[in-house]
């Protein structure tokens, strides 16, 4: 029998086709402050990572150590770009619409971030709020506090809760919670090695669209949804 169990969605890249906006954003505030070479190839490797954390990786990665008085630029670019260009992922609106049961969001990103996300791409309406950050628990992904806040808040189960993220510090954080994961491909940022990268970290399964995801929750016995188009 179909059973309903709670979704826990990252918002960028999986809910929102953002990455590489985002990126773009990171590589015109980086080149603003005198420090090129901060690009896709970069922020590829710091997707799923809060801002924080983002920074202190480029700094890893390149050397260059980003004024912490100017944090504030990131979002000012990042957001003028989401407010002309963001778009929600392919059959994201078409899945939500149809679907039952418990769902929240659960990301890296400021809760401002993820508000203007949703608001811009039409999909604030389907979350109310429930909508949690990892400013709100004491570590970002790949650990699994922002998962375990999550079904707390929930009121669900972390053994019963589904996640679906896009990269591997998410997988991860979702694995070392205990909860199903899902891996997500059909973002703009995907690349060739991404499913392989998402099932070494631990996902169930790789799916590409939001159709492929909706037969395999079927086949999991929770409750399908018909995505046309």
């Amino acid at each position: 029998m179909a059973r309903s169990r709670p979704i826990i969605f990252d918002c960028d890249g999986v809910l929102v086709d953002s990455e590489p906006l985002a990126a773009r954003a990171y590589e015109r505030v980086y080149d603003k402050h005198g420090m090129p070479g901060v690009d896709t190839g970069i922020i590829a490797q710091c997707i799923g990572m809060k801002q924080s954390d983002i920074i202190a990786k480029i700094k890893e990665l390149t050397g260059h150590q980003f004024p912490a008085t100017a944090d504030g630029d990131i979002w000012a670019e990042t957001k003028a770009l989401f407010s002309q260009e963001l778009k929600p992922t392919p059959g994201i609106t078409a899945f939500l619409e149809t679907l039952a049961g418990g769902r929240c969001v659960a990301s890296s990103s400021s809760v401002e971030r993820i508000n203007h996300s949703l608001a811009v791409t039409g999909l604030a309406r389907f979350f109310s709020d429930a909508i949690y950050s990892s400013s709100m628990v004491k570590r970002g992904k790949p650990a699994p506090d922002i998962f375990l806040f999550a079904a707390d808040k929930m009121g669900a189960n972390p053994a019963d809760c589904i996640v679906i993220e896009d990269s591997p510090f998410g997988i991860e954080g979702a694995v070392a919670a205990g909860m199903m994961a899902i891996g997500y491909t059909g973002g703009g940022h995907t690349y060739a090695e991404h499913g392989a990268r998402l099932t070494a970290a631990g996902a169930d399964f790789v799916c590409a669209d939001w159709h492929e995801i909706s037969r395999q929750l079927s086949e999991l016995g929770v409750p399908a949804w018909s995505i046309s188009g």
